[in-house]
């Protein structure tokens, strides 16, 4: 028999408290911050458009129950304006952040909470990527796009009425971050062969089922049909929860994120990132030897793009991104350190798999 003793694995894992999806779920909020213990000081982040959308009524709620609130209404998710709401934060008191938005206010709100030691929950007004409720925030700093530690919320409140209503490309680019999942795990598997990282099989199906989920209904996701939103919302926090349990991004982050980042810094006008990971989950599928035309095919049912063209990229900016996509985050090992990719190598996938 081993001695017991030799065992010396030690893990954290952050998942949100309460998590409520669903038809008109904003009135919930008052009642579950209560029953969460939330300080009764609350800091909205919102943009200009959020805040009309469901800040305000987020505000009224939380105001007819008793909580202070303030609002931040914010134009960028740059280093500069989480120092600032940090700032603001800190100066109120003791207070939770409330994200009110898609990408922008809920990236600054969960990242200035993580920096000040702050509860957040997360209030999405659209399903564009899964970081409603993963800890890690898209925040561009000296003019980069990076990804940074941040908080995860410590409860979620989706309403699919408001999320339908925004615009469906948001929805879809949602799909293709979730179905992107494919090759994220791949990745994650192959560095665990080849540099014997740390995997959690329980995350990484987690993550695939959730994945193929998606593929598999991909007809059921369309424009205007609350039923689509829900769907959609329940695998963003599928996805945002097999990441917490891993304790790491890697089940929903792999070379198809390293070439969307890379896409952020070269290309002269960036498709939205789910849109870009979903191009970079068919090519990447492709260079580790799977059925790539699932991807393309499901993603285009249900409307995402499946051509540089779609996305509004050009074919030359797509090539130089595959290319130097693996110096985005070095230290995580993909399918991009295994198989370097030339120009021309870069070129033949894109255009083998239709991208260009």
């Amino acid at each position: 028999m081993s001695d017991m003793s030799d065992f010396s694995k030690y893990k954290t894992m952050e998942l949100p408290r309460t998590v409520v999806v669903g038809h008109g779920v904003l009135p919930s909020i008052p009642e579950n911050c209560d029953r969460i213990g939330l300080p009764k000081s609350a800091l909205i982040v919102a943009d200009i458009v959020t805040k009309t959308i469901a800040g305000d009524e987020t505000a009224r709620l939380l105001e007819e129950a008793g909580y202070s609130i303030d609002t931040v209404v914010i134009k960028d998710a740059d280093a500069e304006t989480v120092s600032a709401v940090q700032e603001t934060a800190a100066g109120i008191g003791p207070v939770f952040l409330a994200g009110v938005g898609g990408g922008r206010p809920i990236d600054v709100a969960k990242c200035a909470s993580f920096n000040v030691g702050m509860p957040f929950i997360s209030v999405p007004t659209a399903a564009s990527h899964d970081g409603i409720v993963s800890s890690r925030a898209s925040i561009t700093v000296n003019g980069v796009k990076e990804s940074l530690d941040a908080q995860t919320p410590i409860a979620v409140f989706a309403d699919t009425g408001i999320i339908v209503k925004s615009p469906f490309r948001m929805l879809a680019a949602g799909c293709g971050d979730i179905i992107s999942n494919k090759t994220a795990v791949l990745d994650w598997k192959l560095a665990h062969k080849v540099r014997k990282e740390e995997y959690s099989s329980y995350a990484g199906t987690l993550s695939e089922i959730t994945a193929d989920m998606l593929i598999e209904n991909a007809d059921q996701i369309k424009p205007g049909v609350e039923e689509s939103a829900w769907q959609v919302i329940k695998a963003l926090v599928s996805s945002g929860v097999a990441m917490s349990i891993a304790g790491t991004s890697r089940p929903a982050s792999g070379s198809e994120h390293k070439f969307s980042h890379a896409l952020d810094r070269l290309a002269k006008k960036p498709a939205l990132h789910g849109e870009q990971c979903g191009l970079g989950a068919i090519m990447m599928m492709s260079l580790h030897g799977g059925k790539w035309e699932d991807i393309r095919d499901a993603l285009r049912t249900i409307g995402a793009p499946v051509t540089a063209r779609d996305a509004g990229l050009a074919p030359q900016e797509v090539i130089k991104a595959l290319v130097v996509a693996k110096d985005i985050r070095p230290d995580r090992y993909t399918i991009l350190g295994h198989e370097v990719l030339t120009a021309e190598r870069a070129e033949k996938l894109a255009s083998g798999t239709g991208v260009i």
